[in-house]
């Protein structure tokens, strides 16, 4: 079965969503599940907000669908801008909203 998401419109509603709750950030997972090895979920943080360094969860990916953001490690960091696909370093990383931003995490969950 075919499914099809507009992710604007998702991008849009999540960000709508993180500006009228308390934490400035929501997220939906589009595909996947725990009976998927791919997971991907649209996150929108507001500017300022971000997720804490975390390990990586296996193969992945960020689109950045607005925005700006950056992903952050001990011996790095890499900015993004709308359009812009980042690799997610197989390390301890964090995510941080530059500005309002909406992305489009990708994970290949590890077996």
């Amino acid at each position: 079965m075919v499914e099809k998401h507009s992710l604007i419109a998702l991008a849009r509603a999540q960000l709508k969503l993180a500006r009228s709750g308390t934490t400035g950030r929501s997220a939906q997972t589009v595909y996947g599940g725990h009976e998927h090895q791919l997971r991907q979920t649209v996150i929108a943080l507001l500017a300022g907000q971000g997720l804490a360094e975390h390990e990586s969860p296996g193969e992945s990916t960020l689109h950045v669908l607005g925005g700006r953001v950056r992903v952050f490690s001990d011996a790095a960091s890499w900015e993004g801008v709308s359009g812009d696909l980042i690799v997610i370093p197989d390390t301890r990383h964090g995510l941080e909203a530059l500005e309002d931003s909406t992305v489009l995490l990708t994970v290949v969950k590890s077996l």
